[in-house]
């Protein structure tokens, strides 16, 4: 009888050890280490396309309220242009941080490879394009090259991320990514039907963007928003490639010659004194690259040797610009150290650099280019700095002449728009 007693005083004290307050709550340090672990899993619960937040505890309000300077330090890291779009797509603070992204940062994925379809045979349809990411194979995205009309137009370059394209009235501008079209003003004389050359001086949507492109006697101009063209004469060699380094419009022509463009007080070139070193002068070469490399200005030479004829390969040169001397010089480097180049055949098509491209399995020192052989199982090859160009390599992806300014659009490399934050 004790014994039940006792059990039933027992069973009855329950109650009472249940009714005892809680725990006091873990310290802050716990609770935001807790927040963090969560939230470092990215999902639609944390912060969708909207900007809205599902829940005041899951934390996600720290995430769409990082700074901006810190974004933009993330953003410099992502390996791919993929994983851009994913990024962007978080939350509105987010897809802001990556359209303003500043110039002071550079971008360590690499660029799309775009492949037009030139197999359709209709010529009042669109012709469909593929964009290819090297960091991600396995993905691909259709996109819209202009409708074909009854007077073909004629390519004339990329820039920041626009097709350029004109026909006998008008110039077309193409985003390579969505397939926007942008038509500027018709026309205003019959210079047009000699418009080889076309380029963007800033992305479209800037407040400076113009337009400018070469005829074989003119310049024309179009500031982005204006109803007409200036046209300002041009006297001298055919431009072949442009590019935009430390705010300045560098050109270089047929014969090498190089230039910069001025758009104040009104659209001019001007010669830049550069000394030559002699190797560069020493047998047969293809039209150089200008390409622009983190904070140098750097020439691409591919030099060919005198029996290549015969299958001897050629090999890729590279010489770095150095303005600290008067006149400037192209001095040769060994070694691309950690970057890689990307650039095509015609040189109208933009070339560029990417940073430690191991980051997304490529390879540091090297120039990728694109073949023009189905039979290749990829679309493109990387060749060393200073080593033999195989020559089926060379055959196929340098064999046309690189003064032809006249070449329909084919395999390039291009950013696309919204990577210059021109979308904002």
């Amino acid at each position: 009888m004790a014994g039940n007693r006792r059990r039933r005083r027992r069973g009855r004290a329950r109650p009472q050890q249940a009714a005892e307050p809680s725990p006091p709550p873990a310290p802050a340090s716990l609770s935001s280490s807790r927040e963090v672990a969560v939230a470092a899993r990215p999902s639609k619960k944390i912060c969708d396309a909207s900007g809205s937040i599902s829940s005041p505890s899951s934390g996600s309000h720290a995430w769409e309220n990082l700074l901006d300077s810190l974004l933009h330090q993330i953003i410099s890291l992502i390996s791919s242009f993929h994983d851009l779009l994913a990024f962007r797509g978080t939350c509105h603070s987010w897809h802001a941080a990556a359209s303003s992204f500043p110039s002071a940062y550079t971008f360590s994925f690499p660029p799309l490879h775009l492949k037009p379809d030139v197999s359709q045979e209709s010529y009042n349809s669109d012709r469909k394009s593929q964009l290819v990411d090297p960091a991600k194979k396995s993905l691909s995205h259709r996109c819209s090259a202009p409708g074909i009309t009854p007077h073909p137009m004629r390519y004339l370059g990329c820039s920041y991320g626009y097709l350029i394209f004109s026909d006998r009235r008008h110039c077309h501008l193409v985003d390579v990514y969505t397939g926007t079209k942008v038509k500027p003003p018709k026309f205003q004389s019959e210079s047009n039907t000699l418009i080889y050359f076309g380029i963007l001086t800033a992305p479209l949507n800037s407040p400076n963007s113009r337009l400018i492109l070469f005829s074989r006697i003119s310049m024309l101009q179009w500031q982005v928003g204006t109803n007409s063209w200036t046209e300002h004469p041009h006297v001298g060699e055919l431009i072949h490639q442009i590019v935009l380094f430390k705010g300045q419009m560098f050109a270089m022509d047929f014969v090498q010659r190089l230039h910069t463009i001025h758009i104040a007080p009104e659209l001019s070139m001007q010669e830049v004194a550069v000394m030559w070193e002699q190797s560069m002068l020493v047998g047969l070469h293809s039209k150089p690259w200008l390409v622009v490399c983190g904070d140098m200005l750097l020439l691409v030479d591919l030099s060919v040797s005198m029996d290549q004829l015969f299958g001897f390969p050629g090999t890729f040169q590279v010489f770095r610009l150095d303005f600290s001397v008067e006149p400037a010089k192209w001095v040769k480097m060994d070694k691309l150290d950690n970057w890689a180049l990307f650039l095509t055949n015609d040189r109208r098509n933009p070339t560029l650099s990417c940073m430690n491209p191991e980051r997304w399995g490529g390879k540091s020192n090297y120039i990728y280019v694109p073949t023009k052989s189905e039979d290749f199982d990829e679309p493109w090859t990387a060749i060393e700095v200073g080593q033999p160009v195989p020559s089926s390599t060379h055959r196929m992806s340098f064999s046309s002449a690189a003064t032809a300014h006249c070449s329909p659009l084919n395999s390039l490399w291009v950013l696309p728009s919204l990577v210059y934050g021109v979308d904002q």
